[in-house]
């Protein structure tokens, strides 16, 4: 039998403190402060609920989300192996670690045509750059790559998570 999931209490401020940060802090050097003020209570209110939240899993995470292209990289390519399964987890672990990999997730392969099942995102400013640390990645891999390959980014996507209306 499969396991309860509980409910968190939310209540009605933690539903508009969501909708106030799902699509970003304000850029401003004191977010949390300017957030409260919206919603009618202290800064530290705000951060106190947002890791309650974070706690219970209501939300994963709070990060930043830069723009690549932006800050000059734009050589942005999404390495993908054929991984031995049994050493996916370790080894995607160990790729994962890797400073100039910006994330890192296992997939499903879809055979015949697609056989990789292990993903990484590295980006640099030249595609020269891209490879290189590509080679790394395979360097560290050794035996247990049976390939990869590099799919290099040609547009940038909007990222957006799960967004609930106010």
């Amino acid at each position: 039998m499969p396991e309860a999931v509980t409910k968190p209490d939310l209540d009605a401020l933690d539903r508009r403190l969501i909708v106030a940060t799902q699509a970003g802090l304000p850029r401003v050097p004191r977010p949390y402060e300017v957030i409260g003020g919206q919603l009618g209570i202290a800064g530290d209110e705000v951060v106190a609920r947002l890791r309650r939240m974070l706690d219970t899993g209501v939300i994963r995470r709070i990060g930043v989300v830069p723009n690549h292209y932006a800050i000059g990289y734009t050589a942005n390519g999404m390495s993908v192996w054929d991984i031995d399964d049994a050493r996916i987890d370790e080894l995607g672990a160990l790729v994962g670690a890797l400073g100039f990999v910006t994330h890192c997730y296992r997939r499903p392969r879809r055979l015949p045509e697609w056989p990789y099942n292990l993903f990484a995102m590295v980006h640099s400013q030249c595609r020269e750059e891209v490879a290189a640390r590509v080679a790394e990645i395979a360097a560290l891999l050794g035996d247990a790559c049976r390939g990869h390959d590099i799919l290099y980014s040609t547009a940038i996507l909007k990222k957006t998570g799960l967004r609930i209306a106010g």
